[in-house]
């Protein structure tokens, strides 16, 4: 029997979580992965981490390159050596060299592996294309972009976020289209919820959805129709301010640090418009009763330091960037911005500077173009001559399944068809490798060295506990080979191999006994209660932002100049008598976005049917186990029906990441406006039972 060993790991995916794990080893082969003891009690990780190793010993992982054979699309490949593969790879991208191709090769994926220093799918393929000529890469992003458009208008650059301890100052904790029970943002923000909730804090959950978090953290449960978030704020922001019920802002507070109030105040009393914001207008559009939103207002006035965790499900609808800026508006008049137990009311995740450590830096390119990425698709069937900055003809895809996780799956296809040539590294045959012309085999996290930005004031050590399949190679070291046969090795490694790199990186950190953070897996910097915009809170002046009033701008006259309004207003979709339901595809409890959707272990325990209330399932004839479609503007498909009450009349969810089936096959490319981002919770669909349409 082999000496068995305890390694730190972490999992170093976009799972929202960034966790300090312990991985057992036998003979280089993880056996078993659990908690890091060096982490606080309330640092937990998921069946996701503990788990993650059935993907490194899958019987259908890739270990050898792919070239394709047959027709794009249908993953028909042949086995071929690194050298052919890599000679192929070589001849196709310098056909993007030539000027006639210029920015015609498009940068995709990005989030497979995104919060190493080093193994960093964002990082390396941005840097090894920035040193390889023109390109175009995307901005923006699917999780959050029309919040990270709007944030800059208010707050300027300054962070914004939370250290999830300060939320045992607060007195009342709203999450708001958050669910942290399954997507985690922070390995230690369940944890302090529960000691929060324990000490007796109101916890309110805003959502469609009676999610997990409902039941483990909330003492209220208040359903709202997806999209209509802003709605809903505005009714309560009417409440704020006409002091009804005992509610009541805090003049103070917007005096001193904010500008713009009374923009917002007109708008919602109805000077602007003629339409008063009241919860009984409120409550025909968001489907919140009138009294509920009366007394949430009131509790809400009334409990201050009060700390708001907006999801980033409500800035993912059409008008996503009201419900970001709205949720700011609601903190800053009550007072509950940038102190301890508050929070801005902007997103919480990963907006306070990591410790100090260095990490591979991407570099940098004159006139690099960009398109939004979620217009991806139609720059790449449009290009120039849809005002588009290039004709794009190749991709070049790593850490990423944007088939399945773009919205539009037909688009997305069609996008990958028209193109000349497709390079992807992978581990799995996934939706989008299948229409890559070569694929490269590459390692996962828990086979490599690495230094993990977790979601709070620590850095994680993660060890390499595994060792890889034979012919399998880290995405540097494809880089590396690929650099070397373009002209540019030196320049893309700076003669440093993969532990050079993580030793400079440690040499830049403020980590004094680097050895024991290798032997612990944890450090921990000297303050784990910030809040964000506190120094502005306690000198203004001093302090001051760097908007253009240098104070939290409401309304903004650089927002106005977008072509949208400069205060926050309120917009929804409308429902259409022949798309009645609003579908929600949140993200599923053991799928890392679309990882895991072929793991046997995994699939065998995740939900996949689709969730509807009693009441739109009786008036349909459909029971639960029936087979249904869901139809949309966009697309259809088929999947079995869960009949619940965890879900609100006139709402259906189906969980996003599916492989077969998947739920963008539903939803939209158009984007949310002015920020071009992600609108994929504002989608209208019609369920019809299988057994009465004749849609065998």
């Amino acid at each position: 029997m082999g000496i068995m060993k305890k390694i730190p790991v972490s999992c170093n995916k976009d799972c929202g979580g960034g966790c300090p794990l312990l991985a057992h080893t036998e003979k280089g082969r993880i056996t078993g992965i659990t908690d890091n003891p060096a982490g606080s009690r309330y640092m937990t990780g998921c069946s996701r981490g503990f788990m993650g190793y059935l993907s490194l010993y899958a019987p259908n992982r890739l270990t050898v390159p792919l070239i394709r054979t047959g027709e794009r699309g249908t993953g028909s490949f042949r086995e071929a050596s690194w050298d052919e593969a890599l000679d192929k790879a070589v001849r196709g991208l310098e056909s993007f060299r030539h000027s006639s191709r210029k920015g015609g090769l498009l940068r995709l994926g990005g989030s497979g592996s995104c919060q190493g220093a080093l193994h960093n799918t964002n990082t390396l393929t941005t840097r090894f294309l920035n040193l390889f000529g023109d390109f175009t890469d995307r901005s923006g992003n699917y999780s959050a972009g029309a919040e990270l458009f709007a944030m800059p208008f208010m707050f300027g650059s300054e962070p914004y976020g939370i250290d999830p301890k300060t939320l045992l100052k607060s007195r009342l904790i709203i999450l708001w289209g958050m669910n942290p029970a399954e997507t985690i943002f922070g390995c230690e923000l369940r944890g302090y919820l529960r000691e929060a909730r324990k000490r007796g804090t109101p916890i309110v959950v805003i959502d469609p959805r009676k999610t997990p978090s409902v039941k483990q953290f909330a003492t209220q449960w208040i359903p709202v129709f997806p999209g209509t978030d802003s709605v809903l704020m505005a009714a309560v922001l009417y409440e704020l301010i006409h002091g009804n019920t005992g509610a009541r802002i805090n003049e103070n507070f917007i005096g001193r640090y904010t500008t713009g109030f009374e923009k917002i105040k007109e708008y919602i009393t109805g000077i602007q418009d003629g339409v008063r914001k009241t919860p009984d207008w409120a409550e025909k559009i968001c489907g919140v009763e009138a009294s509920v939103i009366r007394d949430f207002a009131a509790f809400y006035a009334g409990a201050c330091p009060a700390a708001l965790l907006p999801g980033l499900s409500i800035q993912r609808t059409l008008g996503g960037e009201e419900a970001a800026r709205l949720g700011v508006v609601l903190q800053a008049v009550t007072g509950n911005i940038g102190v301890p137990g508050g929070s801005s009311g902007g997103n919480s995740w990963g907006r306070l500077p990591d410790p100090r450590c260095g990490k591979m830096a991407k570099l940098s390119r004159a006139n690099t173009s960009s398109v939004p990425e979620y217009l991806w698709a139609d720059a790449v069937l449009k290009g120039r001559s849809g005002g588009y900055t290039a004709d794009i003809r190749g991709i070049y895809s790593v850490g990423g399944n944007f088939i399945v996780q773009g919205s539009d799956v037909r688009m997305n296809e069609e996008a990958f068809s028209s193109v000349d040539f497709v390079i992807s590294h992978e581990i799995f045959m996934t939706p989008t490798a299948k229409w890559a012309d070569i694929i490269f085999p590459a390692t996962l996290p828990l086979e490599r060295e690495d230094i993990v930005f977790a979601h709070g004031n620590f850095l994680l050590y993660s060890g390499a506990a595994s060792v890889p399949p034979e012919g399998v190679k880290d995405d540097y070291e494809i880089f590396r080979l690929l650099a070397g046969g373009l002209g540019f090795e030196n320049a893309f490694t700076e003669g440093k191999t993969p532990a050079q790199w993580i030793e400079k990186f440690l040499s830049e950190s403020e980590i004094e006994d680097t050895e024991a953070f290798k032997e612990t897996g944890i450090y921990f910097a000297s303050d784990q209660e910030r809040t964000g915009l506190s120094g502005f809170i306690r000198d203004p002046e001093d302090h001051s932002l760097d908007t253009p009033s240098g104070k939290i701008e409401l309304s903004s006259a650089e927002y106005g100049r977008t072509g949208f309004p400069e205060d926050p207003r309120c917009r929804w979709m409308d429902i259409a008598e022949d798309y009645p339901l609003r579908l929600v595809t949140p993200h599923a409890r053991l799928r890392i976005n679309s990882q895991n959707s072929n793991i046997p272990w995994f699939q065998d325990r995740q939900d996949r049917a689709l969730s509807m209330h009693p009441s739109d399932a009786a008036s349909r004839s459909i029971c639960s186990g029936d087979r249904v479609e869901i139809i949309s503007r966009t697309g259809k498909l088929s999947a079995a029906v869960r009949v619940t009450d965890t879900v609100m009349k006139g709402v259906v969810s189906l969980f996003q990441g599916e492989w077969i089936n998947p739920a963008n096959t539903l939803t939209s490319a158009e984007p949310t406006m002015p920020s071009r981002s992600s609108r994929t919770h504002s989608t209208a669909v019609e369920v019809r039972s299988r057994n009465n349409n004749n849609s065998d």
